[in-house]
């Protein structure tokens, strides 16, 4: 990869588990890094000055769109004269099925993972928009894109983020921003209790920092979901199946009749934006009325 020293980054929820892996693994590219953290920021800092990085600590709540923005981002370019680098990782977890789930809980999640994000991203890209150059990184989880028991909030929230990193792409491309997701599988403080020893051993959080680095490189691309975990990466996307026209049969029952046609994803094919589909759409509804 490019050459990254000299950047600088800031890191949500770095006190700790992948916050902190991410953090150490730029800073030994020689990046200067915001260590933002509730907890042992602190700790981190001393961690990579020892090893002969630069870095701060921050305890920024994130979920604080004032703080977020003038506290961390803002003092962050006062600091070192720009932002090259977000890393949007802070978490919590309150987990319970939906049946018995505290609304206030589902809006604790919600603030931090995706509410939080928002105010970080915001904050730091204009800086990115001047400067011609940014690279963001959202965290998003297997939770968010395929579902697990227990989680709609903190599900929702990653989902969200995936919805988000979509469109700050498309917002980007032109700006030198590029946005990505990455989806960890880890042992962390987080996921303790969840996974079982066998697996923790495999699955520390160095083993998903790679792949930070990597979505957020000069030559990353942009618009990606990167699952990885334990040395294991892939990209995961939302496809959809080739367009069925019903023509004088959109109906439900038309749909029921042929939906073994339209859930076939043997011909999935990905789209770039929204009004791609559209197009799509038209197109093969007109082919429909002239076959």
């Amino acid at each position: 990869m490019k050459d990254m020293a000299g950047q600088i980054a800031v890191i949500t929820g770095a006190g700790g588990g992948l916050g902190r892996a991410h953090a150490l693994a730029l800073a030994k590219r020689g990046v200067k890094i915001v260590v933002n953290d509730l907890g042992n920021a602190q700790g981190v800092v001393d961690e990579i000055t020892a090893a002969g990085g630069e870095a701060v600590a921050d305890s920024t709540d994130i979920s604080d769109r004032a703080a977020a923005a003038a506290a961390m981002v803002e003092a962050a370019v006062e600091r070192w004269g720009r932002i090259d680098i977000l890393v949007n990782n802070a978490g919590i977890l309150r987990d319970k099925s939906f049946a018995k789930m505290d609304l206030d809980d589902f809006d604790k999640v919600i603030a931090v993972h995706l509410t939080g994000s928002v105010n970080c991203t915001k904050a730091a890209w204009p800086y990115m928009v001047e400067q011609g150059y940014g690279r963001i990184l959202m965290t998003t989880s297997a939770s968010g894109i395929y579902g697990n028991f227990g989680q709609s909030n903190y599900g929702a929230a990653k989902s969200g983020l995936v919805g988000l990193m979509n469109v700050l792409a498309i917002e980007g491309a032109k700006k030198g921003i590029k946005v990505n997701s990455l989806a960890p599988t880890a042992f962390t403080q987080m996921t303790d209790g969840l996974i079982t020893e066998e697996a923790a051993a495999v699955l520390g959080p160095e083993t998903v920092a790679p792949a930070a680095e990597f979505l957020v490189s000069p030559d990353a691309p942009t618009g990606v979901i990167l699952g990885a975990g334990g040395g294991v990466f892939a990209v995961s996307e939302m496809r959809e199946a080739a367009p069925v026209s019903l023509g004088q049969d959109a109906t439900a029952e038309g749909i029921e009749g042929r939906w073994a046609e339209i859930s076939d994803l043997s011909d999935s094919h990905h789209l770039a934006a929204a009004f791609e589909q559209t197009r799509l759409y038209v197109e093969t509804a007109a082919a429909g009325e002239d076959a």
